[in-house]
């Protein structure tokens, strides 16, 4: 339980009891988070038949359907398997200050000077 002098109400602008709700709110999120990711982990650990007989682990089953899935043009199924095998691209964005002519010549070299008719 919360030691009531650890508690700041002032300096976050919540009641003592509004600060008791937030964190056993946010322990009940974390729990069910946590059996979520358990569940979860059982499932993929656990041992599958497939049609043929053959035993596969959760893992096993659904790489095998995405890999399917893929192999059919799903776009989804086929990033989902590059993203995890780390050939995801890297995605960079640049931001920098340019000036205004240096914008002007770039546009006329790529657009061309629509004063001359090129």
């Amino acid at each position: 339980m919360a030691n009531e002098q650890n508690l700041r109400p002032g300096e976050y602008k919540l009641s003592v009891e509004q600060a008791k709700k937030g964190g056993k709110a946010s322990a009940r999120s974390r729990r069910a988070k946590r059996d979520l990711r358990q569940a979860l982990e059982l499932l993929l650990d656990k041992k599958f038949t497939d049609k043929n007989g053959k035993s596969l682990t959760g893992t096993e089953a659904i790489t095998a359907k995405l890999f399917e899935q893929a192999m059919r043009g799903n776009i989804r199924a086929f990033e989902t398997l590059r993203d995890t095998v780390g050939q995801k691209p890297v995605e960079k964005v640049m931001l920098a200050e340019v000036d205004k002519n240096v914008i002007a010549e770039v546009e006329q070299v790529v657009f061309g000077d629509s004063t001359t008719g090129t």
